[in-house]
């Protein structure tokens, strides 16, 4: 029986963008665990495989909207691509967390759909986790390739959760590739129930000026 006091369980947006996924190790184990994820939430979690959706890059603003409207979570799931997102991921990004509704000037009633929602990004790379280090080829440590993320969160008011990262794609074994989807999948059903959110800091404030942009016909 359901109490009067409970909460329905918040929201979650899974978006998956890698440009060949049947041939992924990773992203296609991590996708289908999200897919497992979904099928038990009782509708609560929504996954979107962009690159099949969109295969024309023609992306579905107002429903792309939507989905992030109903959710608290937003997931980016995808491989790191040249230290940063697959270009259809990147293109979503420009055109649906637009100005004036993902962000705008602080104080009006624009830029704020987002705020106090929480992003998390799960990521593989292919180089090994020691290669990412200043005396490793990619030169600095992951944490160096973030800010991008993080700073997009800000600007929409969201908080940026913890990333859970998979270094060495190609080299991991079947089983070790398994255990980590199931790690995810485990996370989406659990959330928000993540002991470690409660030490994060709240969503930062980036107030953008109200003359930011020019005005219509200007």
């Amino acid at each position: 029986m359901t109490h009067p006091d409970d909460k329905p369980a918040p929201g979650i947006y899974v978006l998956a963008a890698h440009p060949d996924m049947r041939h992924s190790r990773v992203n296609r184990a991590l996708l289908a665990a999200a897919q497992q994820a979904q099928a038990g939430s009782q509708a609560r979690i929504v996954v979107n495989d962009l690159y099949a959706s969109y295969p024309d890059y023609y992306i579905d603003v107002a429903t792309e909207q939507a989905r992030l409207s109903a959710a608290q979570l937003i997931v980016l799931l995808h491989p790191i691509h040249w230290y940063s997102m697959p270009p259809l991921q990147k293109l979503w990004l420009d055109e649906v967390l637009s100005f004036g509704w993902a962000y705008g000037p602080g104080g009006s009633s624009l830029g704020h759909a987002l705020a106090g929602k929480d992003l998390w990004l799960v990521a593989s790379t292919g180089g090994a986790e020691e290669t990412y280090h200043p005396q490793g080829y990619n030169r600095y440590f992951f944490d160096a390739f973030l800010p991008p993320y993080e700073q997009t969160a800000a600007l929409c008011g969201m908080r940026f959760l913890p990333p859970l990262l998979l270094h060495g794609a190609h080299s991991q074994t079947p089983d070790e590739i398994a255990a980590h989807a199931e790690i995810f999948r485990d996370r989406l059903l659990s959330y928000p129930q993540w002991s470690e959110l409660e030490e994060l800091d709240a969503c930062p404030q980036c107030t953008v000026p109200a003359d930011e942009r020019p005005r219509q016909g200007a």
